[in-house]
């Protein structure tokens, strides 16, 4: 049978497409959503490219859609980790950054990879990834009716509709942290890596659920450098030696959610967690940027989720003291 790759560049919005089928190459954008999966199914078809392997990025819910729905029409999908694939073009030397040569190069990387293939997250799992992301959506709804509220509008028939609203969101945002905790206190396995990650200093039980609504198994990455990949948190982005003298951002590379779910934890740690702290402190003391430092203790926090859950043992802190004493 004829095979042939798929690259898919996915944003927000739209889906750049790149086809290799034997020595010819085909590209075509299509709308993310759900006309836009069955135009490029039928693209596909139309094509004659026999057995197509698709190749997408895991960057999260923008890739969710088009993933899940050409699985269910019976292509075979692997959903990589950006950090692979941007190592590979750089094997490759590649300099040009457009949709279509980003779309390009995924494809090439299927075909000389050949990643394995990706398989639909068990019900549980998708059902707590939508609630924790239907919590993100409320509050940032409850964020921009505050700041209306803010900004001065005289209109007393605004003011009173801005307010009902706003108690609104709030009374659904306790339901639905009511429904995120009675939904993983139904299943062992989330139950007990909830209580393992709230051992960990800056880690409440609602960040917890968060991590575990958007890491699908932390056992499937093989280390934690790995995780910090797909959560874009790579250490190169924000404390490499040259960072002290030049501004360093977050990569927009890996999955955003969970970059977001991070950030105010990374905050609290800073100060509680005697790991995390000693660690930004000597940051600190190096001259990193103060928002280099919460994006190493994001990184840091990640590193220690990832072996609290692996070992399967609660965070120690005296990990650091023992280790010296060791050595």
């Amino acid at each position: 049978m004829k095979e042939s790759v798929l690259g898919i560049d996915v944003a927000k919005e739209k889906l750049d497409a790149f086809l290799m089928i034997a020595d010819k190459e085909y590209y075509k954008q299509f709308s993310n959503e759900f006309e836009g999966y069955h135009q490029l199914a039928a693209w596909l078809r139309r094509m004659d490219a026999g057995r197509v392997h698709v190749c997408l990025e895991a960057t999260g819910q923008y890739s969710d859609g088009v993933t899940e729905y050409l699985h269910e029409q019976g292509f075979p999908v692997s959903m990589v980790n950006p950090a692979r694939i941007k190592a590979f073009g750089g094997s490759k030397l590649r300099r040009n950054k457009t949709d279509k040569a980003d779309a390009k190069l995924i494809a090439e990387f299927c075909r000389e990879q050949k990643p394995p293939l990706w398989s639909p997250p068990p019900p549980h799992f998708k059902e707590l990834q939508a609630l924790v992301r239907r919590l993100d959506d409320l509050q940032q709804n409850l964020n921009q009716e505050e700041n209306r509220l803010q900004a001065g509008t005289q209109a007393e028939t605004v003011i009173t509709g801005i307010k009902a609203h706003i108690e609104f969101i709030k009374a659904q945002i306790e339901a639905v942290k009511d429904a995120i905790q009675a939904h993983i206190d139904k299943y062992p396995d989330l139950k007990k890596q909830q209580s393992l990650l709230t051992t960990i200093p800056g880690i409440g039980k609602l960040t917890a659920a968060k991590l575990l609504g958007e890491v699908r198994d932390f056992k499937d990455f093989d280390n934690a450098r790995q995780l910090a990949a797909y959560a874009g948190l790579t250490p190169r982005n924000f404390y490499s030696g040259s960072s002290v003298h030049r501004k360093s951002l977050l990569s927009k590379a890996g999955n955003a959610n969970l970059r977001q779910t991070l950030y105010m934890p990374a905050i609290s740690a800073k100060r509680w967690n005697p790991i995390v702290k000693v660690f930004c402190d000597r940051l600190l003391a190096s001259g990193h940027r103060p928002m280099e430092v919460v994006a190493a203790a994001m990184h840091k926090l990640l590193h220690i989720a990832f072996g609290v859950l692996k070992s399967g043992k609660p965070f120690d802190p005296h990990y650091l003291a023992k280790t010296q004493i060791a050595s």
